[in-house]
């Protein structure tokens, strides 16, 4: 497990369209999650032990941004036959036992992963409502660890600016996680 960091925030960067698989067995694509105030892809996967560090806190961060008009997807692009505890089915139990309140979509070929340039997970991507990369940094200050009082929900905070047209925040720290486990 080869641990990573995102690259700061390119704000030259528009958020590539991608039509991928659900957990529910729809079809998306980006402009079906597209909010009114923005857009927030993120790339998780199910077995990954900062993705689980985290989604005990995932779908109540993702309601509040939901609710603020930014639609939120996550992306599972790890190579499936390498890791079996993130195919589809786990996927589908994933997301029904953490409440997720977006879609999470099986990215098979890691076409979209590549085109967004993402690097481990979780790895977050936050759009402003014309989807140009506002946020690319860490859900919050805990990071892996359980959150408690003292915790910042930069993510959030981050986005919810960017919802009421505001810029984010300049400093942002970035994602740490496990590689995307490419295919060969």
């Amino acid at each position: 497990m080869a641990l990573l960091q995102t690259p700061t925030v390119d704000t030259s960067f528009t958020a590539p369209n991608f039509e991928l698989i659900g957990t529910d067995n729809k079809t998306y694509t980006l402009s079906d999650i597209a909010g009114t105030n923005g857009a927030l892809v993120m790339f998780i996967c199910n077995h990954c032990p900062y993705v689980k560090g985290i989604v005990d806190r995932l779908s109540s961060e993702m309601e509040q941004l939901q609710k603020a008009g930014i639609g939120v997807v996550a992306i599972m692009a790890n190579d499936v036959d390498a890791y079996p505890e993130d195919n589809f089915a786990n996927m589908q139990l994933f997301a029904k036992e953490n409440g997720f309140t977006f879609p999470y979509l099986l990215d098979k070929t890691q076409e979209v992963a590549k085109a967004y340039g993402a690097v481990c997970t979780p790895d977050f991507f936050g759009f402003d409502k014309n989807l140009k990369l506002a946020y690319r940094g860490r859900l919050d200050s805990a990071g892996h660890k359980p959150a408690d009082s003292t915790t910042t929900p930069e993510l959030r905070q981050a986005m919810l600016k960017v919802a009421s047209g505001n810029p984010a925040p300049i400093k942002q720290t970035p994602s740490m996680g496990c590689s995307i486990k490419w295919k060969n």
